[in-house]
């Protein structure tokens, strides 16, 4: 029978799985506590980053309907519980292993997906929803521009054109 410790522990990833958008498996042999404390502040408030056995993860995973591939569970694991954008997350993780070796990600879920070490990398190349929102605001408000220079041309020009058409299909 499990203690009451274990129990509690998978029932708190479980609680933390169905909260996430996204789960990031890690590897943190090597690095110390300051090292870890760094991580956890660049990650950011709407993430949880926390160390458990492999065993409770699977476990907390599965009773919470996340798939993750056994083979990332290997080996001492830590896991980011992201409420957030995963693609921040994704990024600052990515910038904390290039600057700590030993730091190494595994993989992980997004939105009900397992995510390969490399694919979270290539989220973490991403921009994220606010920039991509800015660029899509550029391009319409570009568009709306020129929609509102052809709608504001003075009704002279407008005539013009159509008489010009006008002349153009009687030669034809």
């Amino acid at each position: 029978m499990a203690n009451a410790k274990n129990t509690e522990s998978v029932a708190e990833l479980t609680a933390r799985f169905e909260d996430a958008s996204a789960a990031i498996l890690t590897e943190y042999r090597g690095l110390t506590v300051a090292e870890t404390t760094e991580l956890r502040k660049a990650l950011g408030a709407d993430v949880t980053y926390s160390v458990a056995k492999n065993t409770m993860i699977r476990l907390a995973a599965k009773q919470a309907g996340v798939e993750l591939d056994d083979a990332q569970l290997t080996g001492p694991t830590a896991i980011a519980f992201v409420r957030g954008e995963a693609v921040d997350a994704a990024k600052a993780m990515k910038a904390f292993g290039g600057e700590h070796k030993s730091f190494v990600i595994k993989g992980g879920n997004m939105d009900g997906n397992t995510l390969s070490a490399a694919q979270v990398e290539a989220i973490a190349e991403l921009d994220n929803r606010e920039t991509t929102l800015a660029k899509l605001a550029g391009a319409l408000q570009g568009s709306l521009t020129k929609a509102a220079q052809l709608f504001n041309a003075p009704a002279s020009q407008v005539a013009r054109l159509a008489a010009a058409l006008q002349e153009k299909k009687e030669a034809a």
